[in-house]
């Protein structure tokens, strides 16, 4: 409906004639332990460019009970509707609004989430407000570049942490004597999307960051206070997690971490941190992994481990804390304009994040860049060849295109290219760039145009035409060695060579060559290791380009392009070096060059270039001696999810079957203890198979086999009793005396998951009545964010494709109106995960296509569909070509 779905041209028209200063918001969270709603009393001081123009604000909420415009009382009923509240007849210059409403809690993670303990059955809140969620809690005009102060004051319950984006002013007895209520500072000038509350009895832990000074210049900050050279100041830092956490919670390694990302970030920005504090607060059913509120973080509380991880766990959390701590600079003290510009915001964070994890003194991460070229680029180039791929700068019309665009443009390719983009103007002049843009644009709104134009300054370069080849349009770039050798194995001439593959079908636009700034690496077998001998940097444009210094040396072992992983492309291998690779690809001296060829590995198989079959005899000749633990986990991943969607289903079997008997091998082969170990025994409880490997799976669970070293603890002993389920070896007695041993909100996730898992049909269709069929509207009748999506991955088991035949039907005649009754986040964990994915066949592309031309689904839901059946496409191209290797095989 046109009232919830605010359009970019509203909001610029919105922009132009408004002018806000202010807010002041009172919350009532007096009831928060029953639900339900609560009081939300808004009163926003604004200026208007026109006498008597009309306009309206944003507001979601059961109850309307007041509105005051200037003194003037409006009937609620005549000017709210759906989303909006009319606003008459504005004078011109300042006016003020109260807007006095009942406002809802919700269990979605959309708003003021609501969650209960299952351990000391008290309730925890926290706000999540991106993209256009501050609505749901107090009136504003809810769109980035209206930027203003707020100060908020709440009533909780006494004994209550209390956490918003400013430092709390006074704190006094609330109404009643078991209440108390904490009024708050007042913000800087900030968007209404990264304005937070947290409350309820979290258990917090404070410490500081000591500016070291040092900083080029003197200068003063709004709402962070003053500064001058030599001065050293403090900023509070706090960690907050429920009590039932608080025994896992390694505080002193985040501290750590987050006091590295300060150092590093006021180093390179040459800005002191815009902001009066500095929380952390890791939350409940969270569902992205974090969020930018300014000064007051949240995050997703599974990054509080409370069971053995691997180290990749810890590096990923640290992305996610650095990303986030960036943000706090690029996105709240300069934020952008309109959302057609999330991808600067997202992919310079990330960008920044992985930076100071490879480049900051003493990181424990010194190897960031192969995690990113691993895990990122990966996704950016499975995003990229979808047929919803997009510009890195998207068209965004309204909010409904923003919502669904959190995806792998907006953040890993995003990403790749600003790192493409700082190899072409240098570091040096790109950090110069942007401490220009944060001192010109501090506190305000800016568009893509304003940091280039920085960088064109600092760096000497016309940005405008890589700008047009980058940002400006969609898909990916293919580059392949042209090698000619003489008759003596001398390079004779050496070119790579650039393509641009058609767009998938239904995507926008046309492709395109660009120019890439990439290295080629040059390497040797010395000692049994492929070390690199020679690195050449280069410009690559047009379709050929031409690579002298490679003329008239010896062929290499390995030529490896685009080396140092500078550019976004999918390299191709000559068939010298595949060979090689295919050989040693665990012999690489370092772990980027390894990741890269993995990387390169992958795409072939996705795109038809490498039989399944082949990547899983690769995968089992290089991962045992792989030593990146986040690539081995990467591996693990994509080998399952080749063979039960891109295997030739006849196959399937025998592959499964290698690879089961891989995962066991390597499990009791490994490091009693280690990371290794961990991760081959996660990797075995996906797919043990047989009934001697799920007896082991029984065994380590019960106690009764042990495998030296591997500690069976909570999130360990529900990966085993998943499989089990899921194998039809326990039963609900099993998972219900699980979960009274481990009653917690995550043992609930894992008891949800592990019932719709067991392979029975009365499972599967309890598990979709609870997720497609309960009461939408009413938020304590449908199922938490987090157990929904808990349902859903145990309902899409791979091993029961002719138990989720039927769903096939039932999805296509539910999915719209899920989408038009679920609030955004989840309608789409309906939409997306239980699409019929695993029914790889014509029928269900045929289906699909179907339901798209009579159901006339709006742009955001036929994206989501769309993007779903482009991987059923997929994978049945690559069963063929996994079949036809059988077939060349066999004949």
């Amino acid at each position: 409906m046109p009232g919830t779905n605010l359009t970019r041209d509203e909001a610029q028209q919105r922009a132009r004639l408004i002018a806000v200063d202010s807010y002041e918001i009172d919350l009532d969270l007096r009831g928060a332990q029953e639900g339900g709603t609560f009081r939300s009393e808004t009163v926003v001081r604004f200026d208007s460019a026109e006498e008597g123009a009309d306009s309206f604000i944003d507001l979601i909420a059961p109850k309307l009970h007041q509105v005051v415009l200037n003194g003037k009382e409006l009937n609620p009923a005549e000017v709210f509707h759906d989303s909006r509240i009319a606003l008459p007849s504005l004078a011109a210059g300042r006016n003020e609004l109260k807007v006095v409403a009942d406002c809802a809690y919700t269990n979605t993670g959309e708003g003021l989430h609501r969650f209960v303990d299952p351990v000391d059955q008290r309730a925890y809140l926290y706000t999540q407000f991106e993209v256009p969620d501050a609505r749901r809690v107090f009136a504003n005009f809810e769109q980035p570049d209206l930027k203003a102060t707020f100060a908020f004051s709440v009533t909780a319950p006494k004994g209550w942490e209390v956490i918003s984006n400013a430092p709390v002013k006074a704190t006094a007895t609330g109404p009643d004597s078991d209440t108390a209520q904490h009024v708050f500072e007042p913000t800087p000038r900030i968007s209404s999307y990264i304005t937070a509350l947290i409350a309820g009895p979290y258990h917090s832990v404070h410490s500081s960051w000591e500016d070291k000074g040092g900083l080029r210049e003197a200068r003063s900050v709004e709402g962070g206070g003053g500064r001058r050279e030599g001065e050293r100041r403090s900023v509070p830092l706090g960690i907050y997690c429920r009590p039932s956490l608080a025994e896992h919670l390694d505080a002193d390694a985040i501290f750590e971490v987050t006091r590295q990302g300060f150092d590093w970030f006021q180093e390179k920005f040459d800005f002191p941190y815009p902001f009066a504090k500095y929380d952390q607060l890791f939350v409940p059913e969270f569902n992205a992994g974090a969020m930018e509120n300014a000064g007051a973080v949240t995050i997703r509380d599974q990054y509080v481990f409370r069971s053995k991880v691997t180290d990749a766990a810890y590096e990923s959390r640290a992305e996610t804390i650095l990303h986030e701590l960036a943000h706090m600079w690029f996105g709240d003290l300069v934020t952008m304009e309109w959302w057609n510009d999330l991808w600067l915001n997202e992919s310079f964070a990330t960008y920044t994040s992985i930076a100071c994890q490879a480049y900051a003194p003493n990181s424990r991460w010194p190897h960031a860049w192969t995690t990113f070229a691993n895990s990122m680029k990966t996704w950016a180039y499975r995003q990229d060849q979808l047929p919803s791929t997009h510009p890195i700068m998207a068209e965004i019309r309204d909010l409904d295109d923003v919502l669904v665009n959190f995806d792998g443009i907006t953040y890993a390719k995003g990403a790749s290219v600003l790192k493409q983009l700082v190899a072409y103007v240098g570091m040096e002049e790109f950090f110069e760039g942007v401490r220009a843009y944060f001192k010109r644009h501090a506190w305000g709104n800016t568009r893509l145009t304003d940091l280039l134009g920085a960088l064109e300054e600092t760096s000497g370069r016309d940005l405008k035409a890589w700008s047009k080849a980058w940002l400006e349009t969609a898909g990916i770039n293919v580059l392949r060695p042209q090698i000619e050798l003489d008759a003596h194995d001398v390079i004779a001439a050496f070119h790579i060579k650039q393509e641009a593959p058609a767009l998938p079908a239904g995507a926008k636009g046309e492709p395109v060559l660009r120019p890439h700034r990439i290295a080629i690496g040059v390497y040797e077998m010395r000692d049994g290791k492929l070390e690199r001998t020679e690195r050449i940097e280069l410009d690559v444009t047009g379709e050929l380009t031409e690579v002298p210094q490679m003329v008239g040396r010896h062929r290499p072992a390995v030529v490896l392009l685009n080396d140092d992983d500078l550019s976004y492309a999918k390299v191709r291998l000559d068939p010298d070096s595949l060979a090689v690779v295919t050989r040693h690809i665990a012999d690489f001296s370092e772990s980027l060059p390894r990741a890269l060829s993995w990387a390169s590995a992958w795409d072939m198989t996705r795109d038809g270039e490498l039989a399944t079959r082949d990547y899983l005899e690769l995968v089992l000749q290089g991962a045992a001696k792989e030593s990146d633990i986040g690539v081995v986990q990467s591996l693990h991943r994509q080998v399952k999810l080749a063979l039960d969607l891109y295997a030739a289903p006849e196959w399937r079997p025998t592959g499964l079957a290698r690879w089961t008997e891989a995962t066991l091998e390597q499990l009791r082969a490994a490091e009693p203890g280690s990371d290794r170990q961990l991760a081959w025994a996660r990797a075995f409880a996906a797919t043990a198979r047989t009934d001697e490997q799920l007896d082991l799976l029984a065994g380590l669970l019960d106690g009764s086999q042990v495998i030296d070293g591997l500690v069976v603890d909570d999130e360990l002993r529900w990966a085993l009793l998943e499989r089990l389920a899921a194998t039809g070896r326990a039963d609900e007695a099993a998972i219900d005396a699980e979960l009274a041993r481990d009653a917690t909100a995550a043992g609930e996730r894992h008891a949800a998951t592990a019932r719709a898992a067991r392979p029975t049909p009365e499972a599967k269709a309890a598990a979709w009545a609870s997720v497609v069929e309960s009461t939408a509207s009413d938020a304590k009748a449908g199922l938490p964010n987090a157990v929904q999506e808990a349902v859903i991955g145990g309902f899409v088991q791979t091993d029961q494709r002719e138990l989720l035949a039927p769903y096939t039907e039932k999805y296509f005649a539910a999915v719209k109106h899920a989408w038009e009754t679920r609030s955004h986040e989840m309608a789409q964990q309906i939409v997306v995960g239980l699409y019929p994915t695993l029914q790889v066949s014509q029928e269900t592309l045929d289906a699909t296509d179907a339901w798209l031309a009579s159901a006339e689904p709006n742009a955001a839901l036929r994206r989501l569909v769309v993007e779903s059946r482009a991987g059923v496409e997929r994978a049945l191209r690559a069963q063929a070509a996994d079949r036809a290797a059988g077939a060349a095989a066999q004949g």
